[in-house]
């Protein structure tokens, strides 16, 4: 389904932003995100799962796809959670107001510390290897918790598209590798020891894992716990963490897939995982928030080289890092606006989109088919609500844009500072400014 309507939110927005100063000379870069997309995005992800099973779902979404307060904040008032991978991230969550009851936390690396704070809170725990259930043993001798606490478990069912998305290969880093010797028989054997332990958990990877192979994954975890209870003689674990990943269809406006073919696929392929045996969580990010951010970035200068027309802007590796390193598996969509905000036309002519950093592959696009940019004009970086502005990378110094949410009616547009633009006197400050004498020893 393509959604006409967000490609006309987002010119009115773009419009609006240029209009009202968000963009221009002296600020020639920020970043919008439509509330109305969003959550668009969170309904039709419970819609879908409400429409498969009765059993309980805890949408939990993925902290690293977008760390930003109000955007967590917007999520919860959607009724969705929160997974965090850190202390950070956790903080963020908490912040934002989400109940401890309805956050996950996993993570490979967890300290003794993270621990126990999680479990001090509430906070679910899945522990990522047979160390970290050895802390959680050590921890709950003298710990009393209401967290509930599961074991990640890796189906090594096979990799995607994208080698470093893809979390259930035969060596990834993340879980019990499950088809190892031996390990099947140690996990049914560690919860058998271990009562408390009655959530299991699994991902397969995000963008570049096809929902087929992520189904292959959920089936495997299925079956294990269809295992560990029939061993334990009870329904000891009652709790699956499907993880999430849907990938983005980033070369259109079209979504696919949806949560709904999803959520219809997981019914096809793991019934028993949806007749109400099990209470669910899952992990989504990317899927819920790439669709509904865009970069607006001026373009600062326009040039030839080598007969190739560029386009100068202010949007490069800071804020799209995996698009300027690997531009084949990360490409973005880019829209060309005018000097006004309006949308430009004109005969495409092939044309580079670079970014503001020095060194020759900061670029967002090569030899794109677009009306031909001018200086004043603006470049839109479509699909980037997801890991891109709200994961600055500081090269140069280059400072974080400013975020803003944006809501349109028919007698305009609504905006709301998510976050500042960074200053440059913050740049100083967290460079150390305020010791630059420490190191005359």
């Amino acid at each position: 389904m393509t959604d006409t309507d967000a490609a006309a939110r987002r010119d009115q927005a773009v419009r609006a932003a240029v209009e009202q100063g968000l963009v221009g000379p002296g600020v020639p870069l920020a970043a919008l995100l439509d509330v109305t997309g969003i959550r668009a995005s969170a309904r039709a992800l419970t819609s879908a799962f409400a429409a498969v099973t009765d059993a309980p779902v805890l949408h939990a979404f993925a902290v690293k796809a977008c760390p930003l307060v109000p955007v967590l904040r917007l999520l919860a008032a959607e009724g969705l959670g929160a997974e965090v991978a850190g202390p950070g991230e956790l903080a963020l969550a908490r912040a934002a107001g989400v109940a401890p009851g309805r956050t996950v936390l996993d993570s490979p690396a967890k300290t003794p510390a993270e621990l126990r704070e999680a479990l001090a809170l509430g906070v679910a725990v899945n522990a990522d290897n047979p160390q970290e259930l050895a802390r959680l043993d050590a921890l709950l001798a003298s710990t009393a918790t209401a967290s509930p606490l599961g074991l990640r478990v890796n189906p090594q069912v096979g990799a995607g598209s994208i080698d470093a998305l893809s979390t259930a290969t035969r060596t990834s880093k993340f879980g019990v590798a499950l088809r190892d010797e031996g390990a099947r028989e140690w996990v049914v054997a560690a919860y058998a020891a271990r009562p408390w332990l009655t959530r299991l958990h699994t991902h397969t990877g995000s963008q570049g894992v096809p929902p087929a192979l992520m189904a292959e994954g959920v089936r495997a975890a299925y079956e294990l716990a269809e295992e560990i209870n029939a061993r334990v003689g009870r329904r000891q674990v009652d709790t699956i963490d499907l993880g999430g990943g849907l990938p983005v269809n980033f070369a259109s406006d079209e979504d696919s897939p949806t949560y709904a073919e999803y959520a219809r696929l997981l019914r096809a392929e793991v019934p028993g995982l949806l007749d109400g045996s099990y209470a669910l969580v899952t992990e989504f990010g990317r899927s819920l928030l790439a669709r509904h951010g865009t970069v607006l970035a001026r373009v600062e200068y326009a040039k030839t080289a080598g007969g190739r027309a560029i386009a100068v802007t202010h949007a490069g590796v800071q804020i799209a890092v995996r698009t300027v390193y690997a531009p084949e598996t990360w490409p973005l969509r880019i829209a060309a606006y005018g000097p006004s905000g309006r949308p430009k036309a004109g005969p495409p002519v092939l044309q580079d989109v670079a970014g503001p950093a020095c060194f020759a592959g900061d670029l967002l696009a090569r030899g794109r088919p677009l009306p031909r940019l001018e200086q004043g004009d603006y470049v839109a970086v479509l699909d980037t609500g997801a890991y891109c502005f709200a994961h600055h990378y500081a090269y140069n110094s280059l400072a974080r844009p400013g975020v803003y949410g944006f809501t349109t009616s028919p007698s305009g547009v609504r905006f709301a500072v998510v976050r500042e633009p960074q200053t440059v006197a913050s740049i100083v400050a967290e460079a150390g400014g305020a010791t630059p004498d420490a190191l005359l020893f």
